[in-house]
């Protein structure tokens, strides 16, 4: 599988942002999932962090797959690159790239499982 940050890394549309600045928040509405091109993000649950998504990784994606508000706030940890993919760039990519939606579906299911993990724990 061809990693998903080679698909993106000569897209010069990218959104910065500077270490401590909140990307979004939990509860607002999801029209963009983001690759992060450069730097770290954390992803916060109530105010708890939870994960750490570095160069390469994906965020935001539940938003474009179920339209719901957002589940969790990411706030930049480094400064950091971003680029944002909207539903229209999404379904293409689904269809040109099957490696794509799977690795979407990869990173959706292990914070699945990382939170199911995290649940049980606190039970």
């Amino acid at each position: 599988m061809t990693p998903i940050i080679n698909l993106f890394r000569d897209m010069t549309d990218a959104e910065i942002y500077v270490e401590g600045e909140t990307i979004f928040h939990a509860g607002q509405a999801g029209e963009v999932m983001y690759i992060v091109q450069e730097g770290e993000v954390d992803l916060l649950v109530n105010g708890h962090w939870v994960e750490t998504v570095g160069e390469g990784g994906v965020f935001g994606e539940m938003a474009l797959v179920d339209s719901q508000p957002r589940e969790v706030s990411a706030v930049a940890r480094t400064n950091v690159q971003l680029v944002p993919i909207d539903a229209d760039l999404f379904r293409d990519l689904l269809q040109e790239s099957p490696d794509f939606g799977l690795q979407v579906m990869s990173t959706m299911a292990d914070r699945l499982r990382y939170m199911h993990e995290l649940y049980q724990i606190a039970s």
